[in-house]
């Protein structure tokens, strides 16, 4: 259960305590201390006292009469002069002693002190030591919060000190090639005289690049759990501050650290954040804080000694924003790719991650990993983590293979929605559309085989889908592969124009996907006649997915777009005459799918190479 803490009042409301407690202190106990307090009575109030035989000594002055009574803690009392011949009189029968009242009054200017120095003092006092405790649990803030402004210069970064049960590279699967290149600093770290004797040193710094969740902060941390060497980490967005000048120094102090604490490795996460190319020709416009931050560690990586055991390794996945400046050797010196693990990578990883759980024997992770591809590091542990969610909900001890195969399509697809109830009509639609897609894919001999057709919604507004798997990974594809995509894809469509004689909004991401390969085949694999190997487009971010910019003028854009609509529109007439030729079976394998709501590649293909045994729709059939 979440642990529900007791929300912290305001700074004020301690304020106002605090003075409220020193204006007690100033009305009854300071002068009580430091002075006597003299009350102030009437004539008529002090012959009452005097007829009760309540004044003890009594001292008369030309202006006031002065004197105290005869309780046991004494009072002082002052009254004014009148006119009475019978006060003397008075005075004797009440027992009163005639004589000199000595009043040790405040001076005026300790009343001073006591009242407003003395307090201004506690005041202040008492504020700075609660601020300094706010600043020193507000220290690790980064940009944004009081304390990142306050700290004046701390870098704030994160020191774990490796032991030897930290995370090393056994933990890290499907990066061989990053951690051979990340194997050299480890050497280094350990063993620096025989690279001191042939006069080498080792890079200043390394920067890994590549898709979001595909390890690079755990490789960095694995390296400097193989050296056990201390690891400073901390994120490129925590240098820029609202003050100009603060992340410059947050620079400075991040390396007087990591110099102290040699040899070292300093992480530097998302570096893009800090690391962005320079406008010189933005006067005033540009960020300046962002650009003196930079400039500082330009020259901060110029200054240090590689030879000390400084090891600077940075992140980022959009390498080509940085600035060159950064990028030439003598500062980042290697870059080294962390990309998407392939087949053997993928299948590597879940057996690591599937250590953490308890999971059936039977399990073949070469088929999960297949079923993956594409998949980052990240994606692949979620897997796993849903797999055991799963067999939870189920009430079983140990995940099994169903559970497996289950997460992948919780990961690619979405959990199942079945809030979500289509009509009949619906559900027909999505049958034969699912079905098509399938039918194209299995008769066209450079697809991947189906391995699984449901028509249950998804979370992610998927109402089915068609799950294709290649027996191998492919790093190449022809322009008859590509083509035959195109085709599989536009089979969903022309599977309800021939049955329903209509087009439904099922198809949208289907018309994305064939738009998207059709271009690329004309602008960037120079797949067509009309251009050949001429690049139209660019890509400008590879690793975030970024849509590609046509570098052409506007005339060849058109000529593009035409050429595109051609390309897709040949794929669908050929899917067409496919799904013609086995009406039949379509039918049959709709029908079969839409009681089943969820067939394997095996039962598709089985019932695909039976003899046909529905003829005509089966919605007209039934």
């Amino acid at each position: 259960m979440k642990e529900v803490k007791t929300p912290k009042k305001p700074l004020i409301y301690y304020y106002m305590i605090i003075l409220l407690v020193i204006m007690f202190l100033n009305a009854f106990v300071f002068p009580t201390i430091l002075g006597t307090k003299v009350q102030d009575i009437d004539y008529g109030t002090f012959l009452t006292m005097l007829e009760e035989k309540n004044v003890k000594e009594v001292q008369i002055e030309d202006n006031q009469i002065l004197f105290t009574d005869n309780e046991e803690k004494t009072g002082y009392y002052r009254t004014g002069v009148m006119n009475d011949p019978d006060l003397v009189d008075r005075l004797e029968e009440s027992g009163a002693i005639y004589g000199k009242v000595v009043v040790e009054e405040m001076s005026p200017l300790m009343n001073f002190l006591i009242s407003w120095i003395l307090p201004t003092i506690f005041l202040y006092a008492v504020g700075t030591i609660i601020m300094k405790g706010i600043m020193k649990k507000m220290g690790g803030i980064g940009q944004g919060g009081m304390g990142s402004t306050m700290t004046f210069g701390k870098s704030n970064a994160k020191i774990y000190v490796q032991s030897s049960e930290g995370i090393k590279f056994k933990d890290v699967a499907g990066e061989d090639e990053a951690k051979e290149l990340l194997q050299e600093i480890v050497d280094f770290l350990h063993e620096p005289k025989k690279y001191e004797e042939i006069g080498a040193s080792m890079p200043k710094g390394a920067l890994l690049v590549g898709p979001p969740g595909t390890g690079k902060t755990l490789l960095a941390k694995a390296v400097a759990g193989e050296a056990n060497v201390p690891f400073f980490s901390i994120s490129g967005s925590e240098f820029v501050e609202m003050f100009v000048g603060m992340g410059a120094a947050k620079v400075r102090d991040l390396f007087k650290q990591a110099n102290e604490k040699a040899p070292c490795i300093v992480f530097i996460d998302e570096i893009d954040a800090i690391g962005k190319k320079r406008d010189g020709g933005n006067f005033g416009g540009g960020n300046d804080e962002r650009e003196q931050t930079l400039n500082q560690l330009l020259t901060e990586m110029d200054g240090f000694d590689g030879r000390k055991g400084v090891i600077i390794l940075a992140a980022t996945n959009r390498p080509e924003s940085l600035d060159p400046a950064l990028l030439r050797p003598g500062r980042f010196d290697r870059r080294i790719p962390v990309e998407l693990p392939d087949l053997q990578g993928r299948e590597d990883i879940l057996r690591v991650h599937a250590k953490k759980i308890r999971i059936s024997k039977e399990v073949d992770f070469g088929v999960i990993a297949r079923m993956a591809a594409g998949a980052s590091g990240a994606e692949l542990a979620n897997m796993i983590n849903e797999a055991a969610l799963r067999a939870v909900r189920d009430g079983r001890k140990q995940a099994t293979q169903r559970d497996l195969e289950e997460s992948v399509e919780v990961v690619i697809a979405g959990y199942q929605k079945k809030s979500r109830v289509l009509s009949d009509k619906e559900k027909m639609i999505v049958a034969y559309h699912e079905v098509g897609h399938a039918l194209i894919a299995a008769k066209q001999s450079h697809s991947a085989p189906v391995t699984k057709i449901t028509i249950i919604p998804r979370t992610s507004g998927a109402l089915g889908y068609t799950m294709q798997v290649d027996e191998g990974e492919h790093f190449l594809l022809s322009k008859e592969e590509i083509e035959n995509k195109i085709a599989t894809v536009t089979g969903g469509r022309v599977a309800e124009e021939l049955v329903f004689h209509s087009a439904s909004t099922g198809a949208s991401n289907d018309i994305e996907q064939a738009t998207k390969m059709a271009r690329a085949m004309v602008t960037r694999y120079g797949m067509t006649e009309e251009f050949g190997m001429v690049a139209l487009e660019t890509v400008q971010n590879q690793y975030m997915g970024a849509d590609a910019n046509l570098i052409c003028s506007a005339e060849t854009a058109a000529i593009v777009d035409q050429k595109v609509v051609e390309i897709v529109k040949q794929q669908q007439e050929k899917a067409r005459k496919i799904m013609t030729e086995n009406i039949g079976k379509l039918h049959e394998l709709a029908k079969y799918l839409y009681e089943k709501e969820t067939i394997t590649g095996e039962e598709f293909m089985k019932i695909l190479y039976e003899p046909a045994k529905i003829e005509g729709s089966f919605e007209k059939n039934g």
